[in-house]
């Protein structure tokens, strides 16, 4: 109980309520558990709530016409998502998938909003999480659009940093061909990319673990998209 109610006073939409605001809240959740590849909602759900990650992993993503996957993003403890349709009154526009076993909050969108009734703080904290993944999207189609791999790769790592609160060292969260598709490409690709970073002194790949030896470098390539 302890540990979940941490978690919810960490996430943007909650922070800064009271204890017994924080106990409201938890009361609310929906404890719901996913085994590794189980689906969390589908593209055109309706959005009748929105999730919290208590523990473990899941990604957003689409599938093109042909069948490409193409994950939008990865979200790991702490993390909310299924917010924007929600409160925007709109189907989910995209699927979620468990990437490993989790234990995800449920949080039903009809009881948030009588929480946002007694509790006004919350809708200007569900404001600024809404600004924050518009700004997240900006961002994203920004990489994709105007960036080649080799950008979209160094801006990524940087976040990780900048996430995992280390400077010369990252741990990917996902495998190579999950990140391929969360960076818009291919494995094959993204392997000839980190062998040439690699041999350009840019980083060093150790599996999932990788060793950014110049930072300043990879800030000019997330920056300028090319190496």
């Amino acid at each position: 109980m302890e540990k979940i109610i941490k978690i919810i006073s960490a996430i943007p939409v909650f922070r800064g309520l009271s204890e017994d605001s924080l106990n409201q809240v938890r009361k609310i959740a929906k404890d719901r558990f996913y085994d590794k590849g189980r689906i969390v909602f589908s593209e055109g759900d309706e959005g009748d709530g929105f999730y919290v990650v208590a523990d473990g992993s899941v990604k957003i993503y689409k599938v093109s016409a042909e069948g490409k996957e193409h994950i939008l993003h990865i979200y790991g403890p702490g993390s909310p998502f299924g917010e924007v349709p929600v409160f925007s009154g709109q189907k989910f526009p995209a699927n979620a998938e468990a990437l490993i076993k989790s234990h995800l909050l449920f949080f039903s969108r009809q009881t948030f909003v009588d929480l946002i009734s007694e509790n006004p703080s919350l809708a200007m904290n569900m404001l600024a999480v809404l600004s924050m993944r518009l700004r997240e999207f900006t961002i994203q189609i920004e990489n994709l659009s105007l960036k080649e791999v080799p950008g979209r790769l160094a801006s990524h790592l940087i976040y990780l940093s900048d996430e995992q609160k280390t400077e010369d060292k990252v741990l990917l969260p996902v495998s190579k061909g999950q990140l391929a598709s969360l960076l818009g490409t291919i494995p094959e690709t993204l392997s000839r990319i980190l062998n040439k970073m690699n041999s350009q002194g840019l980083l060093e790949v150790d599996g999932r673990s990788i060793k950014l030896l110049d930072t300043h470098g990879l800030r000019e390539l997330a920056e300028h998209g090319k190496i």
